[in-house]
């Protein structure tokens, strides 16, 4: 933000007719009145306090006592010579009375006049400070010589002056009034305007005169401030379009700051050459506030603007800054032109021309975070704050404001970890996205800090920022902020200084290039409803972690996980997500001791050709147990593990598995579910280490009875197994994922392989007996099979076997297996002739190599 030592106020001194007593102020040492005429232009530091003056209100209209002597006119002036041979100028002035409309001057009457003469000669009598009414006194002299009440010039009014002695009767100017100190009844910003887009006839006139004007080379405060506020309606508009034009049209004059070349302060030069310093905007400001009628006053103080460093003391330092108050419908507010036209980019030496609609009419309550003034009454609060605490106040942007921030904690700007630790917290209505910077100060330029060391947690209402520093130091941190969802920019809203005297031993977090642990405050939007996982770190202890999301819609998901140990391949073998209609799951299992994150990704599921939004980051925290190497998932799942989206889809139903992962004691399970009978289903098993001896597709056997579908799965060895199954409709070209299942054996019987089948296998055939597909050699068999509308059922080897139908409609009976290595077929006349054989399964006889 813009900020420039304050150049030595140009003030006009004006003398009055007063006698230079005990308790009063010599005027003519004082710059605290603005002359309208052509009085010489005096250049000064602003004056200490006088204890002992006597100040009229503002609208006191009192006649000065005359003194006698001799009367000389000049013009609009006239000078007086008193009995003791000092000159006095006398000027008389109109009284702008400021209505709730529109702001009129009248001239006081002689009746009046003579009225007030009689009420200030018996206060003078008197001659006691302390017996003049209160309303008379509250302004101080420092307050008068640093702003001078508005006022509109008249033309001198003479009386005919008697022969004996020059009479002068002169009409003072008022003197600005004591802000109220209760904010009760002053309006805030949002209740003298809820969106600044009420302004926008006059903003847009005040930008479109202003650049006609400069075309014309138009420079006078007077013509400018007449076109800009033609089409005003009140005082407020008149001023808005004041502060339109001044931000729009005058450039900060950084050159001029730095020494690099001649201030420009006076309006005319400001205007003309379109650049000045903080004393520029504030003295047009109230040129052109004079011209319209509305009270303006400039306020000198200090402001966190260039160069500004965190917790950096003003004690003993002269004021730094300039900007103005105005008085509106009786109150006043605070505004900074200078601030509003843009930024100064120090490093660069450059002034980013941004117009910033804050500093208009900002609250007291804002203002005073970033702007101190020399007098503390305008600081405009109930309780005003010390220096000290301005110091000690949190830097905040205009963008802190903007967005509806509060600040929750800390409270002042300098933060002391405790255990190796400290927080930031901060309150807001709207949804926002937040993300930080912490870097470490040293010898030379501060140095980046990864945002690891940090742990930022953002809901819908809240954030909160846990700061981890890796080491002993002083460190800077700066929040930034967005609306929720925005693609644009994060903006800079505050900044702390961070002391940390002992860190806290702890492993180095996770990057997390999405900055929020937890869900996103926008989660809702994107469908996900409640989690099993807050921000805080989750403790695994077990090697393995699921992560549930209930969602409010049908979504996709994907998931990331980050360790510094973990590769890309590995990391997709710790993963197994299932996708259902109203719930997402993530199985993780963590191979390494440490800090893992862990991140989800959605979109509809639907929309695929949308891009997949980050919904939630989640920091595990393995402290004990990791899963073995061997243990992993599969490197080729799928997303979509267990009965799910796909599965309804496909018409299956009524899982007796539920779940993604099956784990088995025995090496062998069933699947049950059911399935529309035009489904053709397929499965495949598969092993991502050695493979056995028979092949995996062996290991999985179909059973149809009804609709109900079984699924018997047998593994050969202990291990991790994935089981994919497919399916099409009939008739059909390919089959299509519905889901994977992992299997999970810790037993070590090696279960042999299922007898491998045929196409003519259909629905309704039941195999009962044997289900092992390897027979023992020169042995005999036990049969027993259901086939509907077999006519016959035959076992053909080394000898055939015909099976017999018993009452239960199953064929049986038994058979001779024959030599090592031979094969047994199991077939049947399906319709037709009972000839015609057909192939149902086929059963190998054990060798010595099938044995090994």
């Amino acid at each position: 933000m813009t900020m420039e030592v304050l150049n030595p106020t140009k003030s006009l001194c004006l003398a009055y007719d007063l006698p230079l007593t005990h308790g009063s102020v010599n005027p003519c040492k004082q710059n605290d009145i603005i002359n309208n005429n052509s009085t010489e232009m005096t250049e000064g530091s602003h004056p200490e306090k006088n204890q002992g003056s006597h100040d009229l209100e503002a609208h006191d209209t009192s006649v000065v006592p005359v003194l006698s002597g001799v009367l000389r006119e000049e013009g609009s002036q006239a000078l007086l010579k008193t009995e003791q041979g000092m000159e006095v100028v006398h000027q008389q002035w109109k009284l702008e009375v400021l209505g709730n409309k529109s702001a009129k001057t009248n001239s006081l009457s002689m009746d009046g006049v003579q009225s007030k003469r009689r009420v200030f000669e018996k206060w003078s009598s008197k001659g006691q400070d302390s017996q003049r009414p209160l309303a008379k006194r509250q302004l101080s002299v420092e307050s008068s010589t640093q702003a001078s009440r508005v006022l509109k010039k008249t033309a001198v009014r003479q009386q005919e002056a008697q022969p004996t002695q020059a009479s002068v009767k002169l009409q003072t100017p008022s003197t600005p009034s004591t802000p109220r100190t209760c904010n009760s009844s002053r309006k805030t910003r949002k209740d003298l305007f809820f969106s600044t887009e009420v302004f926008q006839q006059v903003d847009t006139q005040a930008i479109k005169e202003g650049k006609e004007l400069r075309k014309q080379k138009v420079f006078s405060v007077q013509a400018i401030t007449k076109a800009i506020t033609r089409e005003a309606k009140s005082d407020l508009e008149k001023l808005r379009a004041i502060w339109v034009w001044l931000c729009h049209n005058i450039e900060y004059d950084l050159d001029g700051y730095l020494g690099l070349s001649e201030k420009l302060c006076s309006p005319e030069q400001v205007i003309e050459a379109g650049r000045g310093v903080c004393c520029g905007y504030s003295s047009i400001c109230q040129e052109m506030c004079r011209e319209v009628g509305i009270e303006c006053l400039e306020v000198p103080g200090h402001g966190k603007g260039i160069d500004y460093q965190q917790g950096q003391s003003y004690q003993n330092i002269e004021s730094n800054h300039m900007w103005n108050t105005v008085q509106l419908g009786g109150h006043w507010y605070l505004l900074d032109a200078c601030w509003g036209a843009g930024k100064v980019d120090i490093k660069k030496k450059a002034f980013i021309k941004r117009y910033e609609d804050f500093y208009f009419l900002a609250d007291p309550e804002d203002f005073i975070d970033s702007h101190y003034p020399a007098e503390q009454k305008w600081q405009l609060l109930d309780t005003p704050i010390t220096l000290e605490e301005f110091e000690k106040r949190v830097f905040k942007t205009s963008q802190f404001y903007r967005l509806g921030l509060k600040l929750m904690k800390p409270r002042h700007s300098l933060l002391v970890t405790e255990g190796g630790e400290a927080t930031v917290s901060m309150g807001f209505s709207c949804p926002l996205d937040f993300t930080y910077q912490i870097s470490q100060q040293g010898c030379g330029e501060p140095s980046d800090v990864s945002s690891s060391f940090g742990l930022l947690t953002v809901t819908q209402l809240s954030m909160q920022l846990r700061l981890l520093p890796p080491t002993k130091g002083t460190y800077d941190i700066m929040v930034f902020a967005r609306p929720s969802g925005s693609s644009s920019s994060f903006i800079w809203v505050c900044s702390f200084l961070l002391e940390c005297p002992e860190p806290k031993p702890m492993e180095e977090l996770p990057e997390n290039p999405f900055q929020s642990w937890g869900l996103q405050p926008s989660a809702s939007c994107l469908g996900l409803g409640l989690c099993n996982l807050g921000a805080e770190p989750a403790m695994v202890e077990t090697g393995a972690l699921e992560l549930q999301l209930h969602t409010l819609r049908p979504l996709m998901m994907i998931c990331e996980l980050i360790h510094k140990d973990l590769d890309q391949n590995l990391a997709k073998r710790c993963l197994a997500t299932q996708i259902q209609p109203d719930l997402l799951t993530c199985h993780i299992v963590c191979p390494y001791r440490g800090f893992y994150r862990i991140s989800v990704f959605v979109r509809d599921y639907e929309q695929t050709e949308e891009s997949f939004q980050n919904a939630g980051n989640f920091l595990l925290c393995c402290t004990r147990n990791p899963i073995n190497l061997n243990q992993l998932f599969p490197l080729s799942l799928s997303s979509s593990c267990g009965p799910g989206i796909r599965t309804i889809n496909a018409g299956l139903s009524k899982f007796s598995h539920t779940g993604a992962i099956i784990s088995t004691q025995q090496g062998k399970c069933n699947i049950t579910f059911h399935s529309p009978p035009e489904l053709d289903l397929h499965a495949v098993l598969t092993r991502e280490h050695k493979q056995p001896a028979q092949p995996l597709l062996r290991h999985v056997f179909f059973t149809y009875t009804d609709s109900k579908v079984t699924l018997s799965v047998t593994l050969p060895k202990a291990g991790i197994y994935k089981l994919g199954l497919y399916g099409k409709n009939t008739p059909g070209p390919h089959f299509s994922l519905l889901c994977d299942f992992v299997l999970r054996s810790s037993s070590d019987v090696s279960w042999p392989p299922f007898p491998c089948t045929y196409s003519v296998w259909k629905k309704g055939c039941v195999l009962f007996e044997p289900r092992g597909g390897l027979l023992e050699p020169q042995s005999q068999v036990h049969f027993r099979v259901r086939v509907p509308g077999a006519q016959r059922v035959i076992v053909v080897g080394e000898t055939q076997t015909d099976l017999r139908l018993n009452k239960s409609r199953v064929w049986e009976g038994e058979a001779f297996t024959g030599s090592p290595g031979s094969q047994l077929k199991l077939a049947s006349s399906l319709g037709g002739e009972a000839t015609d054989m057909a192939v149902l399964m086929a059963f190998d006889v054990l060798s010595q190599s099938n044995e090994e």
